[in-house]
């Protein structure tokens, strides 16, 4: 359940994220779903790490929950002091390399329909990640496809899922 949670969320700020950077949202008001879906991430994350019954497969999921939740929670910080965003853009390079062979592992692993869907996942987010860096340290011109991209995938990768883990018709 908590994955369907964190999933619901990251759905949530993905979509929002891709209307702000097409102009539909203003910076002010895109903060909010960052810091929350950012939290909710973070909180899920911690759970898994360190709640009753943690061990190496929680932690690992938990550490790779971490990498959306700092980056929804820099956005968040990024929109409210104004800075360039460069750092943000190579803290993406970081997680698109380390989405990359998570997507890959997830692949060689699956079972069933939620492992090969989460590694399909993993390497749609490592494109997402990489268009961020790319957006924001090289291409600004980037950001409507940029946008499109993320808007698509809070859809399909996120919060479809979630919704569907959380009403218990996807089982994880």
């Amino acid at each position: 359940m908590h994955e369907g949670l964190s999933l619901l969320y990251v759905g949530a700020v993905l979509v929002l994220n891709g209307l702000w950077m097409l102009g539909r949202i203003e910076d002010r008001e895109i903060q909010v779903i960052n810091f929350f879906a950012g939290g909710v991430s973070l909180a899920v994350a911690a759970y898994a790490a360190f709640g009753p019954g943690a061990d190496a497969v929680s932690v690992r999921a938990a550490a790779m929950t971490l990498l959306f939740a700092f980056t929804y929670l820099w956005v968040a910080i990024n929109r409210r002091n104004g800075s360039s965003g460069h750092g943000l853009g190579y803290f993406c390079l970081f997680v698109a390399l380390t989405a990359l062979p998570t997507g890959l592992l997830q692949l060689v692993v699956a079972e069933g329909l939620w492992g090969w869907w989460s590694g399909f996942n993993w390497l749609a987010w490592t494109v997402l990640w990489f268009g961020f860096y790319l957006m924001l340290c090289h291409r600004p011109q980037l950001q409507p496809l940029v946008a499109r991209t993320a808007l698509a995938q809070g859809l399909v990768t996120a919060w479809l899922p979630g919704y569907l883990l959380l009403q218990g018709l996807l089982l994880a």
